[in-house]
């Protein structure tokens, strides 16, 4: 009987230690990271920004020493040649071709479905040398869907919506690892970059903890994704 237990453990252990999560990256989920797509009317959004969010989430995925991250180039001529850089959707059996062709074990895809901001006038705005203090107050929100994809099977093992939200202020997040550049070099000490910075490192955050840390941060974010479906809910007037 012992014998067979011990056969049955070991059997598991195996199935557990070949999976994807541990498959090539020396215990480290391989990931690429496809290029960003746009539901909204952000003025901010032009030609090559989706892969520049796709850079600077790769930068923090690959920065928190938790993931290996396929690189862009590689990545990207997979894609295209799958037509899914204009698609943004993975049909049935790209998912394992992706992974073979890139040795990812997941593809991590992001839309931005929402973007706001708003500017208020506070009053009692004075300049002095270029310095300007007061008279006006933005506030910017942006929300990104999120999925990845399991590239052996195809299917999308994770998804959640992450928000983002940023004032003229400041906005509290984590050390941001990726730089702004390129097409959102000007939005760097916006609110709308802001927003953006404080979504990556919340995807960032959420794909370590349900892929590799697990356990009871996976908690706190079925109670964060519960909160944001409520608030969703209740500025929705329904029958």
């Amino acid at each position: 009987m012992k014998k067979v237990l011990w056969g049955v453990a070991l059997a598991v252990a195996g199935a557990v230690l070949t999976g994807p999560a541990l498959a090539a990256g020396g215990g480290k989920p391989v990931i690429g990271v496809a290029e960003f797509k746009n539901e909204t009317s952000a003025g901010w959004w032009r030609g090559g920004v989706g892969w520049e969010l796709s850079g600077m989430l790769s930068n923090e995925l690959a920065s928190s020493g938790n993931f290996k991250v396929v690189e862009r180039q590689k990545l990207e001529s997979v894609l295209e040649e799958q037509n899914l850089a204009a698609s943004g959707r993975v049909r049935s059996g790209t998912g394992a071709q992706i992974g073979k062709l890139t040795g990812a074990d997941y593809l991590v895809m992001g839309t931005v479905t929402a973007y706001e901001e708003n500017t208020a006038s506070t009053g009692g705005g004075i300049s002095f040398k270029g310095i300007s203090l007061g008279g006006k107050k933005s506030e910017a929100y942006l929300a990104v869907d999120i999925r990845v994809v399991n590239a052996t099977t195809g299917d999308i093992d994770f998804s959640r919506t992450v928000e983002g939200r940023a004032s003229g202020g400041g906005v509290s997040v984590g050390v941001f690892r990726g730089g702004f550049g390129g097409a959102l070099a000007s939005e760097k000490n916006t609110p709308a970059g802001k927003a953006i910075r404080a979504a990556l490192v919340e995807v960032s955050e959420y794909l370590d903890c349900v892929m590799v840390e697990r356990g009871s941060c996976e908690d706190e974010y079925r109670a964060k994704e519960s909160n944001r479906r409520e608030k969703t809910k209740k500025s929705l007037k329904l029958d």
